[in-house]
């Protein structure tokens, strides 16, 4: 038995020989750190994190719908076969995951997939506290059209509040017609403008977002398409106590959205829903693609010591950054690309240039408004970074027909402030601060009609 074979098994026997999630294993020529799955509706991830670069050929296979993937320098080991059970069975495109050695120091690995995906495979360079990785990203071939499911969600929220007719009761309206249930977005905006009640808060609310005084000047449904920064292979800042950015802001903008949601006209997207990570411009075109009224990019700031505090708001600028500070946090965002792990090559990227190099004089005007008036809301509940609204260059409020901030609620590098971003109370507070700002914009700038194309 040669010296290597020997040392193979020692570790297999001292169990520090295992597949995923930070723990280490020896390849031929490259030794693979770790394997990480972030799955969700948009697509489904899998990265393999390595100290040296490695290659992998795909196949894609149509019927029964399989990817077969290559990877080279890697020998098949008994750890491997735990790939098996690292899928969860809620993934909404992996079905599951096998793997054999297809040739010496080739492994082959197949992805069974629940639907027909169009499959990207790309490495990315050392960045951060990342070496090399392969990047597996599993696009469904018929994704769902965003602005069709926030529909259907709004569609499925009527329903639930509507009461069902008692037995044998005659139909107060007439059945709707073919063309009638052929434009659903056109009966919400007409139910929309019909509501002015305020609907019931929901459990956690503590009551301080007022409606406005009278329903907003608007024939149709408001769309707010709402940021939570980072996620999935980019956590954002970390606080000292180990809070991670992806996570606060996620859980920030879902209460957000609650509150949007319970206006008479107003309806919340999120560019995210879950911990995966979307790329800058896919966020620009999301909120584009839904027609949305605001884009609001929520996050949390960080700092090399714990000192600075308080919440700050960020519109675009084409004319430079506003101060120092602001310049050095656009272009600390703008490398979330970088880190989350982009596909240059990919053909969205084609748009890439042209998406970021946007902007129009009366977005930004917009923009400064809406950032001013959640400032001002903000203020009242804790303390605030800058009292005015900054403005840097920030590729992710580029959309130059939608009214868009950056908000940082707090400094996460601060002890403090990182123990309040926990706290649901606070994450409440600042929601509802970030509602009224929201109400407070609207009132002196009425939504207008829509005039974009989907």
């Amino acid at each position: 038995m040669t010296p290597r074979k020997t040392t193979r098994r020692q570790l297999l026997q001292s169990g520090s020989l295992v597949l995923l999630l930070g723990v280490r294993q020896i390849a031929r020529g490259a030794e693979i750190l770790a394997v990480r799955v972030w799955p969700a509706k948009d697509y489904t991830r899998l990265t393999i994190e390595s100290d040296s670069e490695i290659k992998a050929r795909q196949f894609l296979i149509a019927d029964p719908p399989r990817v077969a993937i290559d990877i080279e320098g890697i020998d098949l080991l008994p750890a491997l076969r735990e790939l098996v059970a690292k899928v969860k069975p809620d993934d909404p495109n992996i079905a599951g995951i096998r793997v054999g050695q297809n040739a010496p120091g080739v492994l082959r690995l197949v992805i069974d997939l629940k639907q027909a995906v169009l499959p990207q495979v790309f490495t990315l360079k050392p960045v951060a506290p990342y070496q090399h990785r392969l990047v597996f990203d599993l696009y469904p071939q018929k994704p769902l059209d965003p602005l069709e499911a926030l529909i259907a969600e709004r569609l499925k929220d009527q329903e639930a509040k509507t009461p069902s007719p008692a037995p044998n009761a005659q139909a107060a309206s007439p059945p709707a017609t073919a063309n009638a249930a052929a434009d659903p977005l056109g009966e919400l905006i007409a139910g929309a403008a019909r509501r002015t009640e305020k609907a019931p808060l929901s459990a956690g609310q503590t009551g301080s977002v007022r409606p406005p005084a009278k329903p907003l000047a608007t024939d149709r449904l408001v769309i707010v398409a709402l940021d939570p920064g980072h996620g999935g292979e980019d956590p954002g800042a970390i606080g000292p106590g180990g809070t991670r950015e992806k996570d606060v802001v996620l859980q920030i903008a879902m209460q957000l959205r609650e509150r949007i949601n319970q206006q008479p006209n107003m309806r919340a997207y999120l560019t995210r829903e879950a911990d995966f990570f979307v790329p800058l411009h896919v966020r620009v075109q999301k909120a584009r693609r839904v027609q949305a009224d605001l884009f609001i990019s929520i996050h949390a700031d960080a700092f090399f010591s714990d000192r600075p505090q308080g919440a700050s708001v960020f519109a675009l600028s084409d004319r430079g950054a506003s101060s120092s500070s602001a310049r050095w946090l656009a272009n600390k965002e703008n490398a979330a690309d970088q880190v989350g792990g982009i596909n240059v090559k990919a053909k969205d990227a084609q748009v890439l240039k042209a998406m970021l190099d946007m902007s129009t004089t009366a977005q930004i005007n917009d923009s400064l408004k809406l950032g001013g008036a959640m400032l001002g809301e903000i203020g009242s509940i804790g303390k605030l970074h800058k009292p005015r609204v900054e403005q840097a260059g920030f590729a992710v409020l580029r959309a130059p027909d939608i009214p868009s901030v950056l908000v940082e609620t707090a400094f996460i590098s601060n002890p403090d402030e990182e123990v309040r971003l926990r706290n649901p109370f606070y994450q409440a507070q600042l929601s509802d601060a970030l509602m009224r700002g929201i109400l407070r914009y609207f009132a002196k700038n009425p939504p207008l009609a829509r005039n974009r194309a989907i």
